[in-house]
């Protein structure tokens, strides 16, 4: 992996409306030194936040679990309706890589993000496309099926044990769908200041 490499990452919160809850998991995500936010699309109808941000690997990684860890503690899914499928105050957190790194590099970093949340907090994880555990876990929508409503009793069944975190349903926060997947495309320049320090997760 090049010292300068480059991720991208774009997470979607279950939350469209309320620009104030936006703001405050979008600023977990500007606090951390080596990242640059890129975009911010939310949607009344959906919603749905999509969170576009780009930068180094540990970085991201860091940046993301802190976003992550915000939505869960500002988003209550049992109260949620939108158009969009969805299953989690985080639905989906996909990592892309986009320079300097390999696909396999970025899928060892997705494990690392899933791992984080499953162990600090009490959101349930599941790994998708490249960093897929099970070859019927690759596609979002298999795993989605069922959406938030069905996911209490489908954690339960051990084919559809969390690859990170207990198979408990949680209410508030639903479960979150992590993994490495090629970029659709990428239109900008990115240019990412350095960072003054190493972030430790």
């Amino acid at each position: 992996m090049s010292p300068n490499a480059l991720i991208e990452c774009v997470p979607n919160f279950s939350e469209g409306r309320d620009m104030s809850v936006i703001q405050k998991i979008t600023d977990e995500i500007i606090k951390v030194d080596g990242v640059k936010l890129l975009d911010v699309d939310p949607g009344k109808a959906t919603n749905r936040t999509v969170v576009t941000f780009v930068g180094h690997p540990e970085a991201v990684v860091l940046a993301a679990f802190n976003a992550i860890k915000k939505a869960g503690e500002l988003i209550d899914m049992s109260k949620h309706s939108g158009e969009h499928p969805r299953m989690g105050a985080t639905d989906v957190c996909p990592l892309i890589p986009i320079s300097g790194i390999s696909m396999e590099e970025t899928v060892a970093y997705a494990k690392k993000l899933g791992e984080m949340v499953g162990t600090n907090t009490n959101i349930p994880v599941y790994l998708y496309e490249e960093a897929a555990t099970k070859e019927d876990r690759k596609n979002l929508a298999t795993i989605r099926a069922g959406e938030y409503e069905g996911l209490a009793n489908k954690i339960t069944n051990p084919h559809w044990a969390p690859d990170y975190g207990q198979p408990v349903f949680n209410p508030k926060s639903g479960a979150t769908v992590i993994g490495a997947r090629d970029f659709w495309s990428l239109t900008m320049s990115i240019s990412i200041p350095p960072r003054s320090e190493e972030p430790t997760p």
